[in-house]
């Protein structure tokens, strides 16, 4: 099974915090998506006869294209792939665009970006939407019958208090949806935020304060009866996102769009450059293979063996290590046991029926102990 991410590039205006690669060039949507539907058509053998499992469509904005381009992406994919019949169906959405554009597209699930529900800190972060337009998106999904509803929040916000995060919280497990992905801010490069922060306009929540939201979110997670499956990721049973567990569990995946990255499963990955005009420049191109859009890279065994480890860390069900002594050998096995000694040692992780797992007070400081075992050179 292979999974496909479609990245939309277009927003209506740029985040405070945000380092995705996005545009507010909405004029060229409609030459953007015929671009796609060309990239499909052009890598279709790259699927190797493997089964579409998931559709991601993420962004930027994907909820800013009409219902009928939507529409023609969807029919791209099942025209040139495979597609499963249970394939799961993500759209990432604004709170304040339409849900309408998803009703006749197949779509079965929606990562709604909220965010938070304190208008004043949407407002600081240069969010559309106000917390009742937030709470209201829902509804309506829920309304036509979307069954699978994720929103996205983040913790850590400048001026954000244990107490405005234990309302956002509230009102989060109030709307019964089905996943939730929790994401401590972070300060990118070139955002204004990071920006407002070195003109000292605002200031980052201790870390001892965001550590405490994260474990008062992991507590009351719990206590909704959803899973904790993946470090930033909670879902009640049965609502895991299958597409970016494709990610965490180092399967395949194709990613069309400037940007959008690849992985064969195996050792290959592949990059699509952060560039619009040069996109659509290639695609319109008579021989898009000979336009150099992209760039490859081949995974050396110890980079592979690095990214298997991080990565299954990350999930609740830990790294396979005796999957890891098949695919990496005997002696690579015995040094991540070694590797790992001190933090067994030591509470941080724990071995259990073959796996190795990060504990719950560990979470946290999981690069830390993750770098820790991360193995050196090519």
């Amino acid at each position: 099974m292979v999974g496909i991410y479609v990245h939309i590039p277009f927003c209506k205006s740029r985040c405070a915090y945000c380092d995705f690669y996005s545009t507010t060039r909405e004029v060229e949507k409609e030459a953007y998506v015929r671009a796609l539907c060309r990239e499909m058509e052009t890598r279709r053998g790259e699927a190797n006869g493997e089964t579409v499992g998931t559709i991601y469509i993420g962004g930027g904005t994907p909820s800013v294209l009409s219902a009928s381009q939507l529409e023609r992406i969807e029919c791209g994919i099942r025209e040139h792939y495979d597609v499963e019949e249970d394939v799961e169906f993500t759209v990432e959405m604004n709170p304040d665009d339409s849900v309408h554009v998803l009703a006749d597209i197949g779509v079965n699930r929606v990562s709604l970006g909220i965010q938070t529900f304190d208008d004043g800190l949407l407002a600081l972060i240069r969010r559309r939407h106000n917390a009742a337009r937030a709470v209201a998106a829902v509804k309506e999904l829920q309304d036509t019958g979307i069954s699978n509803i994720s929103i996205d929040l983040i913790y850590g916000l400048p001026g954000q208090t244990l107490q405005t995060w234990e309302y956002d919280l509230d009102v989060a497990f109030g709307l019964h949806v089905q996943h939730l992905s929790a994401y401590a801010l972070s300060y990118e490069d070139g955002t204004p935020l990071t920006r407002w922060r070195q003109q000292g306009y605002v200031q980052e929540v201790p870390e001892e304060v965001q550590v405490q939201m994260y474990e008062r979110l992991c507590e009351r997670a719990r206590a909704e009866g959803f899973e904790h499956y993946e470090i930033s990721n909670f879902a009640r049973p049965g609502f895991h996102s299958r597409h970016n567990s494709i990610y965490w569990m180092g399967g395949p995946y194709m990613g069309f769009g400037p940007g959008a990255h690849s992985y064969d499963g195996c050792f290959l990955r592949r990059a699509n450059h952060q560039d619009l005009t040069g996109y659509l420049e290639a695609m319109n191109h008579h021989n898009v293979k000979d336009q150099k859009w992209f760039t490859e890279e081949t995974l050396s065994v110890i980079e592979q063996f690095n990214e298997a480890v991080m990565c299954g860390l990350r999930t609740c069900s830990g790294v396979d290590v005796e999957h890891i002594g098949e695919r990496f050998g005997q002696v690579r096995q015995a040094d991540l046991i070694r590797m790992a000694a001190p933090h067994l040692e030591a509470g941080r992780l724990v071995l259990q029926d073959g796996h190795l797992r990060l504990t719950s007070h560990a979470l946290m400081t999981s690069d830390d102990v993750m770098s820790d075992l991360m193995m050196l050179g090519n």
